[in-house]
């Protein structure tokens, strides 16, 4: 790789930036300062320092972002501010993108990586990953709702979902729930409720499998996957 890419995706700068760092002399590799950006280097193999501090290349990065309502879930966008708007502009160096969509106003937990291959994997129906929600509801959630859940609904289109797990944590006028469903249709949550004649009035987003969102993490919050995250998401089936 040239070391002045390898320099700008690994957060010193722009590519302008990154040449005058190499122009003071600030970059070393293996011992010897080097003034070129295009020499090409080996980013596991070499020891390529910046004034004294060591650079580690990653190919990927992964953050747990705890999305807040009133930002999409897309990389771009001319009119609505997104979740990449929430990242440091260092941490977008590496083109992360959301792992799947939460609705504007939806909240929690939401995945960014530029591994395509774990998305694919997190997000392929054949594999039936759980993804658990909890939602306030407008209406009394029953027994029979619940056994609805389970069988799968009809939505608007004709689509009929897989079956689902409803929990009913309080019923009454308002209910509160949590709902694990192995597939990410537009609105599907919404959509479920909306089949039978109710109607979602909070939704977040709270694990992926056993991956649960970081409550310590404030709304618009962020930060980088640990080792053993990572593996268990890799790991999932």
């Amino acid at each position: 790789m040239r070391l002045d890419k390898l320099l700008s995706n690994s957060g010193y700068g722009s590519r302008k930036e990154v040449k005058q760092l190499l122009k003071l002399g600030q970059v070393t590799v293996n011992d010897q300062v080097i003034r070129i950006g295009k020499e090409h280097v080996n980013p596991e193999g070499d020891a390529i320092f910046v004034n004294g501090d060591q650079v580690i290349y990653e190919e990927f990065v992964y953050y747990l972002l705890h999305k807040p309502a009133g930002v999409i879930s897309a990389t771009e966008d001319f009119k609505e501010k997104t979740v990449l708007d929430l990242l440091r502009s260092s941490d977008q160096l590496k083109a992360p993108f959301p792992v799947g969509r939460l609705d504007k106003d939806t909240e929690g937990l939401l995945l960014l990586t530029n591994d395509g291959k774990l998305a694919h994997h997190l997000l392929s129906p054949k594999n039936d990953i759980g993804k658990t929600y909890f939602a306030k509801i407008d209406q009394e959630v029953t027994e029979e709702d619940q056994l609805a859940f389970k069988q799968g609904l009809i939505l608007d289109d004709g689509y009929q979902t897989k079956p689902a797990d409803l929990v009913i944590l309080e019923t009454g006028s308002n209910s509160e729930i949590e709902l694990t469903i192995t597939e990410g249709k537009f609105h599907q949550v919404k959509r479920m409720f909306e089949s039978i004649g109710k109607r979602v009035l909070y939704l977040k987003r709270i694990a992926i499998a056993g991956w649960k969102l970081d409550e310590e993490l404030k709304k618009g919050e962020y930060r980088r996957l640990s080792e053993a995250e990572i593996t268990y998401l890799k790991q999932l089936k």
